[in-house]
């Protein structure tokens, strides 16, 4: 289904003239060419040459042109930086189903950006100093960050000449710094092993609350990391969720217990698959090696769940250079009886189900990303933001008191084991692997 959405490309199949064979970008003499075939403001690379100045070894070369299933959409709720409305598709990000989007920032569209003002804008940007991120490394590196930006552009329709403050803050301020930081990982796991060993995918793990868009910057980066030439699978916690027949046997086992009436906390997890799925992912080390990533439908039986048929599941093939496992409790660790119990009474089965978690996850992860909230009361506000704007476009949506209600069964699990994550790190991390980005409640970094 095709909805409306702002700020769209004119004609989003047609390649930016920069973008085409007809145009020549070179640094020679630190000096660039163009011949456009269309009309396009020149003052988005009248300052390149002065960048280029100030670092005469600075690499601007020709931009990729080549972007992949472009136009289609994650789902999730921290897209609010996008646009009112966006389409969604099932054909990306290793065969997710993405649903619509909803924005709560303005439209209004910023001003044409020269090269200069973009370098001034990603040096300002608030995860610079935390990934020891120079002015000198971005102008080495300006190239780059143009050509991401331009795919992220492209993936999400917008277009690039015209970007919101927010859609720019939400591209060049972290999602590609945060890539930047993936690529750094990768090459330390894989400079740890010998000429002609067989390297095994490094699995990021993401940890995030709910609706903080995790699910988003894992598309964006998946996608980033598919058009750069290199292969990538994307694996939830959701996937591992038991089948409709194990949830209602938990519920059976756990009477009167809230957070296992349904599917979410410790114990709703089918952990000898996940440990099956991730052995398995790993050892996507060669060309042709082949294997199908689990699915888990939300819509089946009225909204309880069950996992997908396995005839759905997409397909992945070798070799991998990085898994991306995201989940809004991974890296949980299991508390002292008497503190989780001063939470919530009911949270006590779910922390001791909690322990067996490190070896079915978190083991399998060797760097972390942590998005750090200030309140996991911005969950509620983030779902009800959702709901709200399904409601205004005449969609079903959840009531208040179900919101109320969704929310409710996770928050007891945040505030008993968010303090500990972000203070001691996830269950079994290296610390000097792990990067935690603060978010505010629009979802941004700071």
């Amino acid at each position: 289904m095709r909805m409306e959405i702002l700020n769209i490309l004119s004609n989003p199949t047609k390649t930016p003239p920069w973008m085409t064979s007809s145009n020549s970008f070179f640094n020679s003499t630190t000096i660039c060419k163009y011949k456009f075939i269309y009309k396009y403001d020149v003052s988005v690379f009248s300052s390149v040459s002065s960048i280029s100045k100030s670092n005469p070894s600075s690499k601007l070369s020709h931009m990729p042109t080549n972007s992949s299933n472009p136009g289609i959409f994650p789902t999730g709720y921290g897209c609010s930086w996008m646009q009112e409305k966006s389409m969604y598709e099932t054909n990306a990000n290793n065969g997710r189903k993405h649903g619509p989007l909803y924005s709560v920032f303005p439209t209004t569209p910023a001003e044409v950006s020269s090269v200069q003002d973009l370098f001034d804008f990603i040096c300002a940007g608030p995860l610079m100093s935390k990934l020891g991120l120079t002015k000198e490394m971005v102008t080495e590196s300006i190239d780059k960050w143009i050509a991401y930006g331009s795919y992220l552009s492209r993936l999400f329709q917008l277009n690039e000449l015209r970007l919101t403050i927010p859609q720019k803050a939400r591209f060049y301020h972290y999602y590609i710094p945060v890539f930047f930081w993936c690529e750094d990982q990768i090459s330390q796991h894989r400079s740890m092993y010998k000429d002609g060993e067989e390297i095994p995918p490094l699995v990021i793990g993401f940890s995030a609350p709910q609706g903080c868009g995790k699910t988003t910057l894992v598309f964006a980066l998946n996608h980033l990391f598919n058009v750069t030439g290199r292969k990538t699978a994307t694996i939830s916690i959701d996937d591992f969720y038991l089948t409709a027949e194990g949830q209602a046997k938990l519920r059976e086992e756990n009477p009167g217990n809230a957070l296992l009436e349904l599917r979410g906390n410790a114990g709703s997890h089918d952990l000898s698959f996940s440990i099956e799925t991730l052995t398995a992912i790993t050892k996507l080390t060669k060309e042709g090696t082949k294997m199908k990533l689990p699915r888990y439908d939300k819509s089946a039986y009225k909204g309880k769940g069950d996992r997908a048929d396995p005839s759905t599941w997409p397909e992945v093939e070798g070799p991998l250079m990085a898994v991306l496992f995201e989940g809004w409790m991974l890296g949980f660790k299991p508390l002292p009886a008497e503190l989780v119990k001063r939470v919530d009474p009911q949270l006590e089965t779910v922390n001791k189900n909690l322990e067996a978690y490190y070896d079915a996850w978190d083991k399998f992860i060797k760097a972390w990303i942590v998005i750090k909230i200030k309140d996991p009361s911005c969950v509620y506000e983030w779902r009800l933001q959702a709901e709200l704007a399904m409601r205004a476009e005449g969609k079903p949506g959840m009531s208040d008191e179900e919101i109320k209600d969704f929310v409710s069964r996770y928050l007891p699990a945040y505030n008993a084991y968010l303090p500990t994550l972000y203070s001691e790190g996830p269950n079994g991390s290296d610390p000097n692997r792990i990067l935690v980005i603060e978010i505010d409640e629009e979802r941004n970094p700071f």
